[in-house]
């Protein structure tokens, strides 16, 4: 009776055994095998699940796998039915589609994360200085070695006495390294020059465009996640609402540029389940090909690969559960296109960009936030 007295709270809590191993009520033993051992390749902890969702996972096939449990579990389901008060159509027809679908009174709440939980926080100072590219004049140290050695040989030349032969030397040394350092000097300053252009144009800001009202909930709550950890990394800008080449709507929810990598986010409120993706881009639920929601993003990768042909684009559809319950992703498999958790992207991402964190590409950011159509640009 303690497992029934279980099952049944689970019931309540909306967790439905079938639809979590995605097979029918009349599945049989071998159909409810199949279908466990499918889901328990990708939901384990080891390829990235969760121990509580790997537990109820198993929890599911102990249950209907075992005749007199299944009886029970079915039995419980049948009662606590029973046991509803009765309620008029329509207000029945809103608690099942609670219970089974998306409700739309549930708000999915964003993850809290210490610098513990992110594995590449401490390894970025923030505070960095920022490098812009391509730098089109020479580097800071190799000009001032050239003048530190120029000035040697002034000051050499000025501290003891030459013969004719050797002063025309000296004179001759000194002014071609003055020669070259003059030019190098003059293309470090015009360098300087467009740096300073480019900040004073954007004055310094990370943030360009705003989340679509349209769908305000869940791509607020992106576009709060990419501000609050994400901007931690110096060189890295944030884009809300962008448009395919050609087009004037906001094909792209968000856009996370660093240095060369351009990652592409589209923001979704989809049932809890386990989410995988393959090679095409086609995303899975629990093992079964998702039916509950499309996007965008493999065409989205596309159409910027053209227009940004040397950065790298990864595209990520960051998964919010639109019911209580728990959304799992598993680890970044290669795959153009990646289903992630909100605590996942913020760890992946994170890590990718903290490869080179305190660049801005001019060439790569001009190209992208011509594409922001949303206002607040």
């Amino acid at each position: 009776m303690a497992a029934q007295s279980w099952e049944v709270g689970e019931f309540v809590r909306g967790v439905d055994y079938y639809e979590l191993l995605g097979v029918q009520r009349d599945a049989t033993p071998a159909e409810i095998k199949s279908a466990y051992r499918s889901l328990a390749r990708t939901m384990h902890p080891d390829v990235g699940g969760t121990a509580g969702t790997f537990r109820l996972l198993q929890e599911a096939y102990e249950t209907l796998n075992d005749p007199v449990r299944r009886a029970d579990y079915d039995g419980a389901r049948t009662t606590t039915t029973a046991r509803a008060p009765a309620e008029p159509p329509r207000q029945r027809q809103r608690r099942r589609r609670r219970d089974f679908g998306a409700d739309p009174d549930f708000v999915p709440k964003a993850p809290r994360l210490g610098p513990d939980d992110i594995p590449w926080w401490d390894a970025v100072d923030p505070h960095a200085r920022v490098r812009y590219a391509p730098f089109d004049g020479p580097e800071r140290t190799p000009t001032l070695a050239l003048l530190g050695g120029w000035t040697l040989l002034l000051l050499a030349g000025l501290a003891v006495e030459l013969t004719t032969a050797l002063l025309m030397v000296w004179l001759s040394l000194l002014v071609a390294a003055g020669a070259v350092l003059v030019v190098l000097l003059r293309r470090h300053l015009r360098a300087h020059r467009t740096d300073r252009a480019f900040v004073a144009e954007f004055g310094g800001r990370k943030v360009f465009g705003l989340p679509n009202a349209a769908d305000e909930k869940v791509q607020q709550l992106t576009a709060e996640l990419c501000t609050k950890y994400l901007t931690r990394l110096p060189g890295l800008r944030i884009f809300h609402g962008l448009a395919w080449p050609d087009s004037v709507f906001a094909d792209v929810h968000h856009a996370v540029l660093c240095g060369r990598r351009l990652v592409l986010v589209e923001s979704q409120s989809w049932l809890p389940g386990h989410y995988t993706a393959d090679g095409n881009g086609a995303l899975w639920r629990n093992g079964h090909p998702f039916r509950g929601g499309a996007t965008r993003l493999p065409e989205s990768v596309a159409e910027f690969e053209k227009i940004l042909p040397d950065v790298e684009i990864r595209g990520v559809v960051l998964i919010y559960p639109s019911r209580a319950g728990e959304v799992t992703t598993a680890d970044h498999n290669g795959t153009a296109v990646t289903p992630m958790t909100p605590a996942q992207f913020v760890r992946e991402i994170g890590r990718w960009f903290a490869d080179d964190p305190a660049t801005v590409d001019r060439d790569a950011f001009t190209t992208v936030v011509e594409q922001v159509v949303s206002a607040g640009r």
